[in-house]
């Protein structure tokens, strides 16, 4: 569904300007310098309203979560929540997930969240999916071994076909299950999640952990080291 445009869109995303990351290139390597030595890094792609992002910053103030929206109207709800629960641990990117790798350097990612990505039901449209081995593979190239990708989805078709995509690009899945919350809630929902489960709509979920493997070189042009951001 579309989410309907947000008025005074403009003023509201600079009323919280300061949770906006828009040079995320200039951090690749550097994000942990946002917070105070030894914290943890983690992205989450597509966080919509904010709800998971905000509510998992709060509950883990050592983490810096980076959570990437390409849509404004979601992102500037998910900002707005996060200046108004006065976190410092959270920051929020435009940014594709086929330029990761532009973003973030090798082994620099701890955990990634894939909450209730479109499923992109249609065989055509396969490669669209965050799940897809192409994606996988972009996620190893900033993730660090031992890292693990959190995925959860409403859609038994998607789940099922990724649980075959995660092994073969080098994943061990570990905590899977396809009623999340069969018995009470589970960590942090997101909005559509607590709308489905209200529906009696059962969660899908596993974790995915990256194991190590040679990794075979890659071309990059890497730009020239950041200053401050």
């Amino acid at each position: 569904m579309r989410m309907r445009k947000k008025p005074n869109l403009i003023p509201r995303m600079e009323r919280c300007a300061a949770y906006q990351v828009k040079d995320p290139e200039l951090w690749r390597g550097r994000w942990r310098e946002r917070m105070p030595p030894g914290c943890g890094l983690r992205l989450e792609l597509g966080c919509g309203k904010g709800r998971f992002t905000c509510e998992t910053a709060a509950r883990e103030p050592g983490v810096l979560l980076v959570a990437v929206e390409r849509v404004p109207d979601a992102m500037v709800m998910a900002m707005e929540r996060a200046q108004a629960m006065e976190l410092g641990n959270v920051c929020f990117i435009d940014a594709d997930a086929a330029r990761l790798p532009d973003y973030f350097a090798p082994d620099e990612v701890e955990r990634i969240y894939i909450n209730f990505c479109d499923p992109w039901p249609t065989n055509r449209h396969a490669k669209r999916r965050l799940t897809h081995p192409n994606f996988l593979d972009l996620y190893r190239r900033v993730l660090r071994d031992g890292g693990e990708i959190h995925f959860k989805t409403d859609n038994r078709d998607l789940f099922e076909w990724s649980l075959f995509q995660f092994p073969r690009a080098g994943y061990e899945l570990r905590e899977v299950t396809r009623d999340l919350h069969a018995h009470c809630v589970q960590g942090i929902m997101t909005d559509y999640e607590e709308k489905f489960h209200s529906l009696g709509i059962p969660i899908h979920r596993c974790v995915a952990v990256k194991l190590h493997q040679e990794e075979p070189p890659r071309a990059r042009t890497d730009p020239e080291a950041p200053g401050a951001g």
